[in-house]
């Protein structure tokens, strides 16, 4: 939205009627787009029409000259006309990056926008683009800005981005005058927040010891830095302040590491007087010590060990006996750990953040109705089982999830990347799935997935887990400004199928695929589509359901047997209890025959096994599987329906279905397959498509539906 103020003056009869039909304009009229006529003939009264509203006006008066001009955002048009003048000043309000893109009036306040944006921040006729694929992160000219935001719309957040810059810019010169120094960056509170021990231990009876720890002198290095001035005279940034704020340029627009090392270089050779690092690598060194800094841990390639604790300074792997250095000085292959502690204790830094880390306990809404883990059976009985770790809200739940990728956006290289990530239950759902409140816990390197042998990378964080729930760590809280011993708990992991045999050691191939059903499952083998069927599904219906004695729609048989038990923590504890691990490839004799693969790391934790739902599958993996067999079934998709060739002649091993059963053409030279009751002909497949394509849906809820070749399977339909 536009926000005009009318000022108007005249003197005599004419012009106060003039006026007065000028107000009662002003107040009708809510909103006006960019390309407004102003010819006002006040004189005659008459007026040029205006062809879309956007200003909200007031009118005062002013004396009057003969001109008229039409300036663009941020100033004023103004028209003056024998004995008054109309001045129109222009302000945004954003409101009207609500608007539909395709709406004129968008297009139009777009284009004042734009050239109030332009006049501000261009450089080079350039400036950060900020609809929602480049997120101010690429330069673009004005025209190529204009197409991006009218196909994509502004970025989440930029609205009140552009509010608050203009609030900021509206007051400065009121406020430039008042305490310059609350525009500096307050490097002694972020020292005073890492190191608040240091700090009150400094503070206290025995004073300053005679040999500082090390962290009394890692704070004592970054006062230091945080005295000297980034040149001499420089009263606005330190070296420690302007470091920090480089690298918060870097994340922000996405430089890579390689850039920062160059904009170094070119901002040491512009101001030679300044005391900048030489590299990415020395400005890295310099903050470490303010705690977010990750450890590298070298590992066997064949994922055997960790190079950590007994074998730190071994050169060869003790199992497969390979070399730990791919060359001179350069290893093999390299985890890194991102310690959790601090980024726990950095959590309780920010009073805000301290605040809503007892959401969880305080704020959430208690009704029995599942919204937040906190809400679910698995989380009350862990209470009623650890009192002690329940009386102390702050306490931290969290969740791991890990999954493979492939670094280099490219199928044509197989690589495989498993971040291992944790989530943070404690904050309410719209901050605790929000990127900057997870927590990246360890990065295993590819170019291999590391399979059943994950538990070797886990061991530093369940290490670090153990000791956040056996003795805490001391933590500052912010809000309300006592510290605390902070104690931690994993409650459960996320992720997909595969995944999940990954982390719990139960195979997830097989005759025992289903970890619920465990033991208790009896596999059928499919010899044409050569895969196991399990066909049991009706116990897990309630004992009067009527589809338990459906023999026609299922196998042939009623099903009387109640569902099966999944394993509870005692049974896990007793069935791996003399489970040996062997961890690394390759495996002699192929590893365990069961379905366990291994005793998983988590056991180590001893609250793992009293956990209810110690491992959960993600839905959107669910969802997409679900409905791709479905609508790949419903549209006979080659290679996705599960009604294929092989499936029928799977029908006819079974004894199951007769109807659907193929058979021999008449000349005995084709085989011929009945359609089943959902078989749909090109007019129905059609219709169905057309159905999806116009449904209309919330914006992203769904994915764009595209057209797709169907192919069909001979029928006598």
């Amino acid at each position: 939205m536009v926000t005009a103020v009318f000022c108007v003056v005249g003197w005599g009869s004419a012009a106060s009627a003039d006026c007065a039909v000028l107000a009662r304009l002003c107040v009708f009229c809510s909103w006006l787009g960019v390309a407004v006529l102003l010819g006002m003939l006040l004189n005659t009264g008459l007026f040029v029409q205006l062809d879309m509203f956007f200003f909200s006006p007031s009118v005062k008066l002013v004396q009057t000259e003969h001109i008229l001009t039409a300036v663009g955002f941020g100033q004023k048009f103004s028209w003056n006309q024998r004995h008054c003048r109309c001045e129109i000043y222009l302000t945004m309000d954003q409101n009207w990056m609500n608007f539909p893109r395709g709406s004129e009036g968008f297009k139009a306040a777009l284009n004042i926008f734009l050239d109030g944006y332009f006049a501000k921040d261009a450089i080079g006729g350039q400036t950060f683009c900020p609809c929602k694929k480049c997120s101010r992160r690429f330069c673009h000219s004005r025209d190529v800005i204009y197409d991006h935001l009218i196909v994509d719309g502004f970025v989440k957040g930029f609205r009140e981005w552009v509010v608050q810059r203009e609030a900021s810019s509206s007051t400065s010169n009121d406020m430039s005058g008042i305490n310059d120094q609350n525009t500096y960056d307050d490097i002694d509170g972020l020292l005073h927040d890492t190191f608040i021990e240091v700090e009150e231990g400094l503070d206290g009876d025995q004073g300053v010891p005679s040999e500082p720890n090390e962290e009394a002198r890692k704070f004592y290095k970054l006062v230091e830095e945080g005295k000297q001035e980034l040149y001499p005279g420089c009263k606005t940034f330190s070296m420690l302040s302007f470091i920090i704020r480089l690298f918060l340029f870097q994340v922000l627009n996405g430089l890579s590491n390689a850039a920062f090392g160059d904009l170094l270089e070119l901002l040491r050779e512009a101001f030679p007087m300044a005391r900048l690092p030489k590299s990415y690598n020395e400005s890295k060194n310099i903050i470490k010590d303010l705690g977010l800094d990750y450890k590298k841990i070298h590992a066997c390639p064949n994922d055997c060990i960790l190079y950590r604790k007994e074998y730190e300074g071994a050169d060869v792997c003790p199992k497969c006996e390979t070399s730990r250095w791919k060359s001179k000085n350069v290893p093999a292959k390299v985890l890194r750990h991102f310690p959790l502690k601090p980024r726990l204790q950095r959590l309780f830094m920010c009073s805000k953040t301290a605040e809503s880390m007892v959401w969880h306990d305080k704020e959430r809404t208690k009704d029995d109705k599942i919204r937040h883990p906190a809400d679910a059976q698995s989380w009350k009985d862990f209470d009623e089982t650890y009192p002690d770790f329940k009386k102390e809200p702050r306490n931290v739940r969290l969740a791991l999830a890990s999954d493979g990728f492939n670094p280099f956006r490219t199928m044509s290289v197989a690589h495989s990347t498993w971040p291992v990530v944790l989530i943070n239950y404690n904050l309410p759902p719209w901050f605790s799935m929000k990127p900057e409140y997870f927590m990246l816990s360890l990065l295993i390197s590819g170019p291999k997935s590391p399979g059943n042998d994950i538990d070797v990378y886990l061991q530093p964080l369940i290490d670090e887990l153990k000791e956040l729930w056996e003795y805490g760590v001391e933590t500052y809280d912010a809000f309300k400004k006592q510290s605390f011993q902070l104690h931690a708990a994993l409650m459960g992991t996320i992720n997909d199928f595969p995944a999940y045999a990954m982390l719990s050691g139960w195979s997830t191939k097989g005759n025992y695929a289903c970890p619920n059903c465990n033991h208790d499952v009896t596999p059928k083998y499919l010899p044409h589509s050569k895969k196991n069927c399990y066909m049991d599904t009706r116990r897990l219906l309630d004992a009067s359901h009527p589809w338990r004695k459906d023999k026609k729609s299922f196998n042939g048989e009623t099903e009387d047997r109640c569902g099966p038990s999944p394993l509870s923590g005692t049974d896990l504890v007793n069935e791996l209890e003399n489970f040996v691990n062997d961890f690394g490839k390759p495996k002699k004799g192929g590893g365990s025959k069961g379905p366990w693969k291994k005793k998983p790391a988590f056991l180590q934790l001893s609250y793992w096994p009293n956990i209810k739902c110690r491992h959960n599958l993600d839905v959107m993996h669910i969802e997409k599987n679900v409905f791709d067999n479905i609508v790949g079934t419903l549209l006979d998709i080659p290679g996705k329906s599960k009604d294929h060739n092989n499936a029928r002649l799977d029908l006819v091993a079974l004894g199951l279905k007769p109807h659907l059963h193929p058979y021999l053409s008449d000349d005995g030279n084709h085989m011929l397959f009945p359609p089943a009751p959902y078989t749909m002909g090109n007019e129905e497949k059609d219709l169905f498509l057309k159905v999806i394509k116009e449904t209309k849906l919330p914006s992203g809820y769904t994915v764009t539906a595209r057209s797709a070749t169907i192919g069909t399977r001979p029928t006598n339909s």
